[in-house]
Protein backbone atom coordinates (compact mmCIF):
# COMPACT_ATOMS: atom_id res chain seq x y z
CA UNK A 1 0.00 0.00 0.00
CA UNK A 2 1.51 3.36 -0.91
CA UNK A 3 0.96 6.10 1.16
CA UNK A 4 1.59 10.18 -0.11
CA UNK A 5 3.96 12.36 1.27
CA UNK A 6 3.31 14.62 4.45
CA UNK A 7 2.20 11.32 6.36
CA UNK A 8 1.32 12.12 9.58
CA UNK A 9 1.36 9.40 12.34
CA UNK A 10 -0.63 11.17 15.33
CA UNK A 11 -0.07 10.60 18.85
CA UNK A 12 0.10 12.12 22.25
CA UNK A 13 2.63 15.38 22.64
CA UNK A 14 5.06 14.16 25.59
CA UNK A 15 6.89 16.83 28.09
CA UNK A 16 10.04 18.10 26.65
CA UNK A 17 13.17 17.57 29.00
CA UNK A 18 15.07 20.87 29.04
CA UNK A 19 18.29 19.81 29.89
CA UNK A 20 21.04 22.66 29.39
CA UNK A 21 24.53 21.22 28.49
CA UNK A 22 27.01 23.39 30.47
CA UNK A 23 29.84 24.81 28.10
CA UNK A 24 32.68 25.63 30.11
CA UNK A 25 34.94 26.55 27.23
CA UNK A 26 38.80 27.27 28.85
CA UNK A 27 40.57 27.01 32.34
CA UNK A 28 44.01 28.03 31.26
CA UNK A 29 45.27 31.12 32.91
CA UNK A 30 43.62 30.75 36.47
CA UNK A 31 46.68 31.08 38.28
CA UNK A 32 48.48 34.33 39.35
CA UNK A 33 51.63 33.82 37.81
CA UNK A 34 52.86 32.61 34.72
CA UNK A 35 55.97 32.20 32.83
CA UNK A 36 56.39 32.30 28.92
CA UNK A 37 58.39 29.60 26.75
CA UNK A 38 59.27 29.15 23.31
CA UNK A 39 60.78 26.31 21.11
CA UNK A 40 61.52 25.23 18.08
CA UNK A 41 62.53 21.66 16.50
CA UNK A 42 63.04 20.42 12.98
CA UNK A 43 60.32 17.80 11.48
CA UNK A 44 60.44 16.74 8.17
CA UNK A 45 56.94 15.86 5.97
CA UNK A 46 54.76 13.19 7.23
CA UNK A 47 56.26 13.55 10.68
CA UNK A 48 54.13 13.14 13.83
CA UNK A 49 53.44 15.49 16.79
CA UNK A 50 51.37 15.08 20.08
CA UNK A 51 50.87 17.04 23.04
CA UNK A 52 49.85 16.09 26.52
CA UNK A 53 49.03 18.86 29.22
CA UNK A 54 46.52 19.63 31.58
CA UNK A 55 44.79 23.10 33.04
CA UNK A 56 45.52 24.85 29.64
CA UNK A 57 43.87 25.38 26.31
CA UNK A 58 46.08 23.69 22.97
CA UNK A 59 45.74 25.48 19.42
CA UNK A 60 47.29 23.50 16.53
CA UNK A 61 47.78 25.03 13.06
CA UNK A 62 49.58 24.06 9.78
CA UNK A 63 51.85 26.26 8.18
CA UNK A 64 55.05 25.98 5.45
CA UNK A 65 57.88 25.61 7.31
CA UNK A 66 59.57 22.16 8.10
CA UNK A 67 59.83 22.88 11.96
CA UNK A 68 57.41 22.80 14.52
CA UNK A 69 56.58 26.17 16.69
CA UNK A 70 56.01 25.80 20.56
CA UNK A 71 55.06 28.82 21.85
CA UNK A 72 53.29 29.20 25.64
CA UNK A 73 52.64 29.79 29.21
CA UNK A 74 53.01 27.75 32.31
CA UNK A 75 50.66 29.20 35.22
CA UNK A 76 50.63 28.63 38.84
CA UNK A 77 49.59 29.86 42.41
CA UNK A 78 53.07 31.73 42.69
CA UNK A 79 56.01 32.24 40.41
CA UNK A 80 58.23 29.62 41.90
CA UNK A 81 55.63 27.11 41.19
CA UNK A 82 54.73 28.33 37.40
CA UNK A 83 58.81 28.45 36.52
CA UNK A 84 59.15 25.02 38.09
CA UNK A 85 56.72 23.41 36.04
CA UNK A 86 58.37 21.29 33.38
CA UNK A 87 57.59 21.35 30.10
CA UNK A 88 59.30 17.82 28.76
CA UNK A 89 59.92 17.76 24.73
CA UNK A 90 61.29 14.37 22.78
CA UNK A 91 62.05 15.32 18.90
CA UNK A 92 63.90 13.96 16.08
CA UNK A 93 63.47 14.83 12.36
CA UNK A 94 60.58 12.30 12.41
CA UNK A 95 58.62 13.11 15.85
CA UNK A 96 57.95 15.46 17.83
CA UNK A 97 56.25 14.86 21.90
CA UNK A 98 55.28 17.50 24.40
CA UNK A 99 54.63 16.58 27.72
CA UNK A 100 53.78 18.77 30.49
CA UNK A 101 55.03 16.56 33.86
CA UNK A 102 52.49 16.65 36.69
CA UNK A 103 54.05 17.59 39.84
CA UNK A 104 54.38 14.24 42.05
CA UNK A 105 53.06 17.05 45.10
CA UNK A 106 49.18 18.30 43.98
CA UNK A 107 49.26 21.71 43.68
CA UNK A 108 46.55 23.74 42.89
CA UNK A 109 45.99 26.31 39.63
CA UNK A 110 49.06 24.74 37.70
CA UNK A 111 48.90 24.38 34.44
CA UNK A 112 50.12 25.22 30.82
CA UNK A 113 48.93 26.34 27.53
CA UNK A 114 50.03 26.29 24.16
CA UNK A 115 49.89 27.75 20.28
CA UNK A 116 51.39 25.17 18.06
CA UNK A 117 52.41 25.07 14.25
CA UNK A 118 53.41 22.33 12.71
CA UNK A 119 54.57 21.91 8.76
CA UNK A 120 51.63 21.28 6.78
CA UNK A 121 51.10 17.28 6.29
CA UNK A 122 52.42 16.56 9.37
CA UNK A 123 50.41 13.57 11.49
CA UNK A 124 48.88 15.43 14.65
CA UNK A 125 48.32 11.67 16.55
CA UNK A 126 47.18 13.23 20.03
CA UNK A 127 46.19 16.49 21.21
CA UNK A 128 45.16 16.08 25.11
CA UNK A 129 44.41 18.46 27.92
CA UNK A 130 42.05 18.95 30.92
CA UNK A 131 39.93 22.07 32.23
CA UNK A 132 40.85 23.90 28.48
CA UNK A 133 39.63 24.18 24.89
CA UNK A 134 40.94 22.08 21.90
CA UNK A 135 41.43 23.50 18.22
CA UNK A 136 43.23 21.76 15.44
CA UNK A 137 43.10 22.56 12.06
CA UNK A 138 44.34 21.78 8.97
CA UNK A 139 46.16 18.30 9.66
CA UNK A 140 46.48 15.14 9.15
CA UNK A 141 45.00 12.15 11.30
CA UNK A 142 44.52 9.72 12.33
CA UNK A 143 44.16 11.96 15.54
CA UNK A 144 42.75 11.65 18.69
CA UNK A 145 41.90 14.78 20.73
CA UNK A 146 40.87 14.65 24.58
CA UNK A 147 39.77 17.25 27.29
CA UNK A 148 37.50 17.77 29.95
CA UNK A 149 35.41 20.82 30.32
CA UNK A 150 36.71 22.27 27.48
CA UNK A 151 35.60 22.47 23.49
CA UNK A 152 36.93 20.75 20.81
CA UNK A 153 37.18 22.45 17.57
CA UNK A 154 38.88 20.51 14.14
CA UNK A 155 38.88 21.65 10.60
CA UNK A 156 40.40 20.56 7.55
CA UNK A 157 41.83 16.75 8.71
CA UNK A 158 42.54 14.25 6.52
CA UNK A 159 42.41 11.39 7.86
CA UNK A 160 40.36 9.56 10.98
CA UNK A 161 39.47 12.11 14.20
CA UNK A 162 38.50 10.17 17.56
CA UNK A 163 37.34 13.44 19.92
CA UNK A 164 36.11 13.21 23.55
CA UNK A 165 35.35 16.15 26.28
CA UNK A 166 32.89 16.65 28.95
CA UNK A 167 30.56 19.69 29.74
CA UNK A 168 31.52 21.46 26.29
CA UNK A 169 30.56 21.00 22.89
CA UNK A 170 32.48 19.63 19.95
CA UNK A 171 32.19 21.17 16.26
CA UNK A 172 34.30 20.05 13.51
CA UNK A 173 34.33 20.81 9.65
CA UNK A 174 35.92 19.58 6.29
CA UNK A 175 37.13 15.92 7.56
CA UNK A 176 38.04 13.83 5.21
CA UNK A 177 38.03 10.42 7.16
CA UNK A 178 35.79 8.59 9.78
CA UNK A 179 35.05 10.34 12.97
CA UNK A 180 34.10 9.07 16.44
CA UNK A 181 33.09 11.84 19.01
CA UNK A 182 31.36 11.91 22.11
CA UNK A 183 30.78 14.95 25.07
CA UNK A 184 28.83 13.98 28.46
CA UNK A 185 27.26 17.57 28.05
CA UNK A 186 28.00 19.46 25.16
CA UNK A 187 26.37 19.89 21.32
CA UNK A 188 28.03 18.05 18.67
CA UNK A 189 28.09 19.92 15.30
CA UNK A 190 29.92 17.80 12.13
CA UNK A 191 29.76 19.78 8.67
CA UNK A 192 31.20 18.75 5.72
CA UNK A 193 32.10 15.16 6.78
CA UNK A 194 33.49 12.24 4.25
CA UNK A 195 33.69 9.25 5.92
CA UNK A 196 31.79 6.92 8.36
CA UNK A 197 30.49 9.23 11.86
CA UNK A 198 29.67 8.02 15.89
CA UNK A 199 28.32 10.86 17.84
CA UNK A 200 27.12 10.33 21.07
CA UNK A 201 25.98 12.77 24.02
CA UNK A 202 23.76 13.14 26.60
CA UNK A 203 21.94 16.39 27.44
CA UNK A 204 22.25 17.99 24.11
CA UNK A 205 21.72 18.03 20.93
CA UNK A 206 23.14 16.38 17.75
CA UNK A 207 24.04 17.86 13.83
CA UNK A 208 25.57 16.58 10.83
CA UNK A 209 26.12 17.28 7.55
CA UNK A 210 27.27 14.40 5.39
CA UNK A 211 29.04 14.65 2.32
CA UNK A 212 29.64 11.12 1.06
CA UNK A 213 28.64 8.00 2.41
CA UNK A 214 31.08 6.14 5.06
CA UNK A 215 30.15 2.61 5.93
CA UNK A 216 28.07 3.65 8.80
CA UNK A 217 26.20 6.72 10.62
CA UNK A 218 25.08 6.50 14.37
CA UNK A 219 23.81 9.66 16.43
CA UNK A 220 22.85 9.19 19.85
CA UNK A 221 21.67 12.17 22.68
CA UNK A 222 19.24 11.61 25.96
CA UNK A 223 17.89 14.66 25.77
CA UNK A 224 18.59 16.81 22.93
CA UNK A 225 17.29 16.98 19.18
CA UNK A 226 19.54 15.49 16.26
CA UNK A 227 19.37 16.62 12.58
CA UNK A 228 21.14 14.69 9.78
CA UNK A 229 21.30 15.67 6.22
CA UNK A 230 22.53 13.06 3.96
CA UNK A 231 24.01 13.32 0.31
CA UNK A 232 22.70 12.02 -2.68
CA UNK A 233 22.89 8.16 -4.15
CA UNK A 234 24.23 7.75 -0.07
CA UNK A 235 24.67 3.80 0.44
CA UNK A 236 25.20 4.27 4.14
CA UNK A 237 22.88 2.85 7.16
CA UNK A 238 22.08 5.42 10.02
CA UNK A 239 20.88 5.06 13.32
CA UNK A 240 19.37 8.03 15.28
CA UNK A 241 18.14 7.73 18.35
CA UNK A 242 17.20 9.84 21.46
CA UNK A 243 14.46 10.01 24.25
CA UNK A 244 13.56 13.82 24.88
CA UNK A 245 13.77 15.36 21.33
CA UNK A 246 13.06 15.39 18.13
CA UNK A 247 14.89 13.64 14.87
CA UNK A 248 15.06 15.52 12.15
CA UNK A 249 16.25 13.87 8.74
CA UNK A 250 17.36 15.36 5.56
CA UNK A 251 17.51 13.92 1.79
CA UNK A 252 17.80 14.83 -1.45
CA UNK A 253 15.74 14.43 -4.85
CA UNK A 254 13.86 10.73 -4.57
CA UNK A 255 16.33 8.60 -2.42
CA UNK A 256 16.00 4.42 -2.31
CA UNK A 257 15.79 3.93 1.40
CA UNK A 258 14.62 1.38 3.93
CA UNK A 259 12.46 3.66 6.71
CA UNK A 260 12.32 2.42 10.31
CA UNK A 261 11.03 5.28 12.52
CA UNK A 262 9.12 5.18 15.96
CA UNK A 263 7.64 7.08 18.72
CA UNK A 264 5.99 7.34 21.90
CA UNK A 265 4.67 10.49 22.11
CA UNK A 266 4.79 12.41 19.29
CA UNK A 267 4.18 11.83 15.40
CA UNK A 268 6.16 11.22 12.03
CA UNK A 269 6.09 13.12 8.87
CA UNK A 270 7.42 12.38 5.72
CA UNK A 271 7.90 14.63 2.46
CA UNK A 272 8.50 11.57 0.54
CA UNK A 273 5.64 8.84 -0.90
CA UNK A 274 6.53 5.79 1.01
CA UNK A 275 5.65 2.31 0.12
CA UNK A 276 4.57 0.44 3.92
CA UNK A 277 5.90 -2.48 4.99
CA UNK A 278 2.44 -4.32 6.92
CA UNK A 279 0.41 -2.90 9.42
CA UNK A 280 0.34 1.40 10.01
CA UNK A 281 0.42 1.39 13.76
CA UNK A 282 -0.18 5.28 16.08
CA UNK A 283 3.56 5.79 16.12
CA UNK A 284 6.34 3.40 13.64
CA UNK A 285 6.13 3.55 10.45
CA UNK A 286 8.18 0.57 8.56
CA UNK A 287 8.46 1.56 4.95
CA UNK A 288 10.61 2.09 1.59
CA UNK A 289 11.61 4.77 0.10
CA UNK A 290 11.97 4.76 -3.66
CA UNK A 291 13.77 1.04 -4.67
CA UNK A 292 14.98 0.50 -1.00
CA UNK A 293 18.28 0.77 0.12
CA UNK A 294 20.28 0.85 3.26
CA UNK A 295 18.63 0.93 6.38
CA UNK A 296 17.58 4.27 8.53
CA UNK A 297 16.90 3.63 12.25
CA UNK A 298 15.22 6.03 13.65
CA UNK A 299 13.39 5.90 16.90
CA UNK A 300 12.54 8.54 20.13
CA UNK A 301 10.48 8.74 22.93
CA UNK A 302 9.36 11.98 23.51
CA UNK A 303 10.20 13.72 20.15
CA UNK A 304 8.42 13.86 16.56
CA UNK A 305 10.36 12.31 13.26
CA UNK A 306 10.20 14.65 10.17
CA UNK A 307 11.82 13.56 6.81
CA UNK A 308 12.24 16.45 5.19
CA UNK A 309 13.41 16.68 1.14
CA UNK A 310 16.30 18.89 0.62
CA UNK A 311 16.31 21.32 -2.39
Amino acid sequence: MTLPAKLWIPALAGALLGLTACDIEDFSGFGRYSQDFHYSYPLKSGGQFSLETFNGSVEVTAWDQSTVDISGAKTGPTQDAADALKVSIDNSPDSVSVHVVRPTERRNNLGARFVIKVPRGSNVSRLITSNGSIRLDDATGPARLKSSNGSIRVRGVHGSLDAQTSNAPIEISDINGDAVLHSSNGHIHADHLVGSLDATTSNSGISATVEKSGPAIHLGSSNGPIELTLPANFTNSVRANTSNNSITLRLPGEPNAHIVASTSNAGISSDFDVQVHGEIRRNHMDAVLGSGGPTLDLSTSNGGIRLLRTR
